[in-house]
């Protein structure tokens, strides 16, 4: 099981204290450092210091680390197009070595749009599928050739599908609750597939959607990475765990029913209940950045249980 640290940074947070816990992940030996892509403060809280780019925070640490895979949950379809988003991931990969992964959604939060000025269309899931086929069809496209994409919403002509990424292919992740369309588009584009935020139940019921998708398009179903985003809230024993409850707003029960939440030992049980429904990888949500003591006993008490 591999345990990636995934965070929200339009919650408050600055370059600096993203780089504290991209290090600490590196150096806590979790697999990866993912983030979202958002510009607005979701909730009570104002957002301070304010918003930072996906892409350019992602830059900025492929530089400052070394080992760990770093990529979105999940780029909003609706903040760049797509000629531009395969140049900008393209470029990171570079600048890492290798090790790159995009998460591509629809977008969907219109009130950050509406904040900064970002055009909101109504069909939104139209657009991610020419973006998905836009962005891997460049990255695709051999050297020397042209790429071609003539779509109801993006048009391409001789596009020298240019920088190429460090990696032959950069891995894509879609994910969502959706029965039919997000399936669908996970077997023709994805490498991997993450259900955000949701039960044993009912995600066991999306993976057997997505793997019967892909079986549908000739792939194998186990071709695919599949994968769980929640929440995490570790304490060594039950005041630990109320405390970090606290800190991020909420209640302890609400946080063991929707995430992972309590002493190591009740989190490595209920991660291992995700993984009998065939999760093989987990992105913990954790939303405290300063409070890298909770990286550590993750790392020495579940990651270690786990592997």
């Amino acid at each position: 099981m591999d345990l990636r640290i995934f965070t929200e940074p339009q919650q408050g947070a600055t370059y600096d204290t993203l780089l504290a816990v991209a290090k600490a992940t590196e150096d806590l030996g979790f697999d990866a450092f993912f983030r979202s892509d958002h510009y607005l403060a979701m909730g009570s809280g104002d957002g301070l210091p304010g918003p930072t780019d996906a892409w350019i925070t992602l830059a900025g640490l492929a530089r400052e680390t070394k080992r760990i895979r770093l990529g979105t949950l999940m780029t909003a379809g609706t903040f760049r197009l797509p000629g531009v988003l395969a140049i900008q991931v393209a470029q990171v990969d570079q600048m890492s070595g290798g090790r790159v992964e995009l998460g591509l959604g629809a977008g969907w939060f219109e009130q950050e749009h509406t904040a900064y000025g970002i055009p909101f269309p109504k069909e939104k899931f139209a657009r991610l599928e020419e973006q998905l086929a836009i962005v891997t069809g460049l990255w695709a496209t051999g050297p020397g050739d042209t790429f071609d994409f003539h779509g109801t919403h993006y048009d391409l002509t001789d596009s020298p599908a240019l920088p190429k990424p460090a990696q032959a292919r950069i891995p894509v992740l879609i994910g969502g609750h959706g029965a039919s369309r997000t399936p669908r588009l996970t077997a023709q584009f994805a490498d991997e597939f993450n259900m955000p935020f949701a039960s044993i139940e009912d995600s066991e019921r999306q993976f057997g959607r997505v793997r019967a998708a892909a079986e549908a398009v000739g792939r194998k179903a186990d071709d695919l990475t599949y994968s769980n985003a929640l929440v995490v809230c570790v304490g060594k024993d039950d005041q630990e765990v109320a405390r970090r409850a606290a800190v991020i707003g909420r209640e302890v029960d609400e946080l063991k029913e929707n995430g992972l939440a309590g002493t190591p030992s009740e989190v490595v049980d209920k991660i291992g209940r995700y993984a009998g429904i065939g999760a093989e990888r987990i992105y913990l949500q954790v939303l405290d950045l300063a409070d890298l003591d909770h990286l550590e006993l993750i790392s020495a008490q579940v990651q270690t249980q786990l592997s």
